[in-house]
């Protein structure tokens, strides 16, 4: 599972036996279960290789009486 970090870790912090990496950083050699508890904690999000889905904006006022 490919993931890529949101939080900075604190000073001195470990992932997995290695210094923490730092936000934005893709990591993709963790165990899956390790990756997966990361990405239900909001640490890190899924980096998934399909393209990424548009958002689409609202506008101000939408939706008011």
């Amino acid at each position: 599972m490919k993931i890529r970090i949101l939080a900075a870790g604190q000073p001195g912090a470990v992932l997995y036996d290695r210094p923490w990496p730092a936000v934005g950083d893709v990591v993709d050699d963790l165990p899956t279960t390790v990756a997966a508890h990361l990405v239900a904690s909001g640490v890190a999000e899924e980096v998934t290789d399909a393209p990424p889905t548009r958002r689409r904006k609202t506008r101000k006022g939408d939706g008011d009486g």
